[in-house]
């Protein structure tokens, strides 16, 4: 496979996860990090980075849809989990583009309220996702090249002008939090959604390689996508920990954001970084609303009365919950992501493995062991914390918010030496 081919795959992938409301969750991240912006740095691209990149290999070596990734639990268990990761995506992460768009773009010039925004979004949304308008493909491949070149300026700015010197961190555990933190970027249930698309554009651009031709050049897309992420993720932390001192720490994300690019940038960059970030926001909420429409259609024997509907109801429900602040999508999104995001990194994982060692059993009693270990910090996300504390402080990790990890683990480990023997 040529050079420019895996350039194309690693730039696709690279679009794929680099969505606009990422770009608000790095710089608070340093800012408040400090001197350990380089922990929380890697905690970050752990979940926000390395996992999706596994979750479109996985998607390779399944060659299949979103379905086949969680089959092998059982086909009730997987179709559920899709209704569920499409609820989760109309529900949060489109209503925040929503809400990133009012707080950099709208609030700073208008006094309006962020339900007007809202309406006005969603309205628009609405009429490109029964359209499918294609100009939404055209603006997608000039928007992330140009926010990328505004943020290497930023980055490079910043390195540039500013003393390395950084201040305390306001994290006890910074690594556990970027963890935690990249759970927000919403980019594992991403690759699992989107995973089946990239397959079939590359099926279509490049019918004539074979299934290892294939494998190896989503391999070495995602590594060159997945550096890219991690540079760039990696310098907006940085830059928001050189700037510890600069502003005040009740800063809101799209605050801080918007701050930093004023202080690097100036009012005319900035400006053009307000309205790319806008455009994308508005991609990618005509991406999720279009892309759970098309999926309850299939559901329903491709009915479009069933795609307007879902459309519809996405429509409303980003209305809804778009008039709140990004703070308080992200502050609801967390106790879902508590119990979605272990349930789909165990399925990435698995999925990656040959089927010969992960079995429908080993399937089964591995997520029912994620699932089970989340609920205490599901828990401990909508403040039952302290009730629940004395009853699971045992689990390994658990002060971390990961207590899901080793226990899932050793049932791997025990069901894997079971059927090896028994083989």
């Amino acid at each position: 496979m040529d050079k420019k081919s895996i350039a194309v795959v690693a730039f696709a992938l690279f679009s794929l996860f680099f969505g606009a409301g990422n770009l608000i969750l790095p710089p608070q991240l340093g800012f408040k990090a400090g001197n350990l912006w380089w922990l929380v740095a890697l905690g970050f691209c752990l979940s926000a980075v390395i996992i999706p990149i596994l979750g479109i290999l996985a998607h390779s070596l399944l060659q299949g849809t979103m379905f086949d990734f969680a089959k092998k639990v059982s086909p009730a268990f997987s179709l559920i989990y899709c209704y569920i990761v499409y609820a989760i995506s109309i529900t949060l992460p489109a209503p925040r583009t929503a809400s990133v768009t009012h707080e950099m773009a709208i609030q700073p010039i208008l006094d309006s309220s962020s339900l007007v925004t809202s309406i006005f979004y969603f309205v628009l949304v609405f009429v490109f996702v029964i359209n499918r308008a294609k100009i939404l493909d055209v603006i997608g491949k000039f928007l992330t090249p140009a926010i990328l070149l505004v943020l290497v300026l930023l980055i490079g700015i910043a390195s540039a002008t500013l003393d390395f010197s950084f201040g305390p961190s306001f994290f006890q555990s910074p690594f556990s939090h970027g963890i935690l933190e990249g759970y927000q970027t919403f980019d594992a249930l991403g690759a699992v959604v989107v995973g089946g698309v990239i397959i079939i554009s590359i099926d279509l651009k490049y019918k004539d390689i074979g299934y290892a031709a294939k494998k190896n050049l989503i391999a070495k897309a995602g590594i060159f996508a997945g550096l890219g992420l991690f540079l760039v993720y990696t310098g907006l932390i940085f830059t928001g920990a050189l700037f510890q001192d600069t502003f005040d720490e009740d800063l809101t994300r799209t605050e801080l954001l918007r701050g930093i690019s004023l202080e690097t940038l100036g009012n005319v960059t900035n400006g053009f970084l307000t309205v790319l970030v806008s455009l994308a926001c508005f991609t990618t909420a005509v991406g999720i609303v279009t892309g759970a429409a098309d999926f309850i259609k299939g559901r329903f024997g491709n009915s479009q009365k069933a795609y307007l509907i879902t459309a519809i109801l996405g429509c409303v429900l980003g209305v809804l919950m778009g008039q709140f602040n990004v703070g308080y999508i992200i502050a609801v999104a967390l106790p879902i992501l508590m119990f979605i995001y272990p349930i789909t990194i165990v399925l990435i994982l698995l999925n990656i493995l040959p089927s010969q060692r992960a079995t429908p059993k080993v399937f089964r009693w591995v997520i029912a062991t994620a699932f089970l270990f989340s609920v205490p910090d599901f828990l401990g996300s909508i403040g039952w914390g302290e009730s629940v504390a004395p009853f699971v402080s045992w689990i390994p990790l658990q002060q971390f918010h990961m207590g899901w990890v080793l226990p899932s683990a050793c049932v791997f480990l025990v069901l894997f030496f079971l059927e090896k023997n028994q083989n």
